[in-house]
């Protein structure tokens, strides 16, 4: 429990200067990495960390402070497609999709990041996603010798989803470990989308 709750402070501690609540205080970068989550909620309602992330990245795109986006989430099988999914959301918020690149294999936050660097060939970003997020997103990024700030989309209401924060309060200290210690591979080589009727490749 001590280590939890000191990677935790830790983390937090290490990245929150590059964390920014205001779109008039962001500095502006040329590319956006979206870190994925499902469109949906377990009961089938619209999660509200993705209508608030894609809402977020629609904002900063049209005010200027982003020229391109990534989209990097789990596209896992032919049933499941955040990135797809992500892109579908924007086009609807009016953003175009010359400027958007889907990155299929974003499994988790550390395979987003790294991927960023080593498939986009992008050391210089802008993370998006909810503030609680970001920290881990942050921290990995910058112990990987990436330039990332991040924009913290709209928090959800309080009692939204505590599964989340607490599998977050437990992330962080795994990131720690991926960071310095366990050193995870990451798919660096390909960026295949999983289609319906398709099988893994």
């Amino acid at each position: 429990m001590v280590f939890i709750l000191l990677c935790n402070l830790w983390v937090v501690y290490c990245t929150r200067q590059y964390n920014y609540f205001s779109i008039e205080n962001l500095p502006s970068n040329d590319v956006a990495l979206v870190l994925g989550t499902s469109s949906k909620s377990e009961k089938g309602k619209d999660n509200l960390f993705f209508k608030y992330r894609m809402e977020a990245t629609a904002r900063l795109f049209k005010e200027g402070k982003i020229k391109y986006i990534i989209l990097s989430g789990n596209n896992d099988s032919q049933y499941y497609n955040e990135p797809l999914d992500m892109q579908k959301a924007l086009l609807n918020l009016g953003i175009p999709e010359n400027v958007m690149t889907l990155d299929y294999a974003g499994f988790r936050t550390f395979d987003s990041v790294v991927r960023c660097k080593e498939v986009f060939n992008q050391d210089n970003f802008t993370i998006i996603s909810q503030n609680f997020h970001n920290a881990r997103a942050l921290y990995i990024a910058h112990n990987e010798g990436i330039d990332a700030i991040s924009f913290a989309a709209q928090d959800v209401p309080d009692g939204y989803s505590m599964r989340t924060l607490v599998r977050e309060y437990l992330a962080r200290p795994k990131a720690v470990l991926d960071v310095h210690i366990l050193r995870p591979s990451a798919d660096v080589t390909s960026n295949n989308e999983i289609r319906k009727n398709e099988k893994p490749k």
